[in-house]
């Protein structure tokens, strides 16, 4: 858990990238915030919900066609977003700085091959399977570079190929706290001078039957019709989504020297991870990492990756209503819950909230999310895995 020290370099977010089911960049995510439309599909994939990616022009951020081939959709779909963030803020193509910028994803792992695996299966369940037959399928029938496509660190190798973002590379594991160690990590690196400047984020493809079928081992899926985040206590789980959401988070020195203008400022990120045996424990996890992010304003605002899933929903729910003050924002309602990039996501979106100087309106029927009338200088987000890991982030107007 990093708390900062008082002489720490201030870090500013100068990038957004946003490549989500609700549309591509920082202007069609906004405007859907903020007209409440939200993206689901609940028939490709029945009884599941997925939120999907909203068509883009891949050409426009991974100009080769041999790139993009080589690449699953995941990595496709975070490439791009990575591209996206460094055009927000200004160093792409700039070989200077990219040379030197370093980089931590928050990656999941690689899609399998759906054909090979039910072919083993059906010869599995016929009885057609000797001595040695699951090698002897695995070795004959999958492609080699199926192999290469699910190391999760081939989203960072993809990044550094196409955008020659060459520092050094961080790929964290761990679904939804990869992406709170991400941030934090980077930012106590830049804190302590010991980077100036970093791309980090995550993606995921929700449109994906293997990974349905994997969370649905769990009990996780959201079923049959879709519902609000805050409004699943009964119908619990979540709605996979597809979404790529990176950040240039840099020194507040090396931003003006450049001349880089800020969305916002990260302040403070900090991690926990309750043992959840016993009830209660994720609400005590997220009161301890609330006491360790510094002075709150209040009233003020609250962005959160709630998934839908239970029981740390209803107890992330208990927690909130313990901050009565301060109005809350499901980011699970709107894009559907993207696991490893959902921390990200909320980053962005709380930067990108307080450069707009509004937070975008509640998109929920049970009157826990509230209207907010004042321009937000603060906004903190939270994020408690489905299963493990909770997190918390301080984004900050720049003063």
């Amino acid at each position: 858990m990093n708390q900062l020290k008082s002489n720490s370099a201030e870090v500013w977010i100068t990038g957004i990238g946003l490549a989500t089911s609700l549309g591509e960049g920082l202007e069609a995510n906004w405007d859907a915030l903020n007209a409440r439309r939200i993206n689901v599909d609940e028939k490709g994939f029945a009884p599941y919900i997925v939120h999907p990616w909203a068509p883009v022009n891949l050409d426009t951020q991974i100009p080769k066609k041999g790139d993009q081939r080589q690449m699953e959709a995941w990595q496709r779909i975070g490439t791009y977003a990575a591209g996206l963030a460094l055009e927000s803020a200004g160093v792409k193509d700039n070989k200077e700085i990219l040379g030197r910028m370093d980089m931590i994803v928050a990656a999941g792992g690689g899609e399998r091959d759906l054909r090979v695996d039910c072919n083993i299966l059906n010869l599995e369940a016929k009885g057609n399977s000797g001595p040695g037959f699951l090698n002897e399928r695995l070795m004959n029938d999958l492609r080699p570079t199926l192999f290469l496509a699910q190391l999760s660190n081939l989203l960072a190798g993809n990044i550094a190929i196409v955008h020659g973002v060459t520092g050094s590379s961080r790929t964290f594991m761990g679904e939804e706290a990869a992406g709170v160690d991400a941030a934090r990590i980077a930012l106590a690196r830049i804190a302590a001078g010991q980077s100036d400047i970093a791309l980090i984020g995550g993606s995921q493809n929700g449109e994906r039957k293997d990974l349905l079928v994997l969370y649905e081992f769990g009990g996780f899926n959201l079923k049959g019709k879709f519902a609000p985040v805050w409004t699943r206590e009964n119908d619990a789980g979540f709605a996979l989504g597809s979404a790529g959401a990176f950040l240039v988070i840099e020194s507040k020195v090396h931003a003006q020297a450049r001349g880089a203008k800020p969305y916002a400022r990260l302040t403070s990120v900090v991690a926990d991870l309750a043992h959840r045996k016993h009830p209660g424990e994720v609400r005590v996890s997220l009161e301890n990492l609330w006491s360790k992010l510094g002075k709150l304003d209040s009233p003020g605002a609250i962005i959160t990756g709630a998934t839908g899933a239970e029981p740390v929903t209803s107890e992330e729910v208990a927690f909130l209503r313990e901050h009565p003050d301060f109005a809350v924002r499901s980011t699970g309602t709107m894009f559907g819950h993207t696991m490893e990039t959902q921390f990200p996501l909320g980053i962005g979106l709380a930067a990108l909230s307080i450069s707009r100087g509004s937070l975008f309106p509640p998109n929920d029927p049970t009157g826990l999310e509230v209207e907010m009338s004042k321009p937000p200088t603060q906004i903190v987000v939270v994020g408690a895995g489905h299963w493990r890991g909770e997190g918390m982030a301080l984004v900050e107007a720049v003063k």
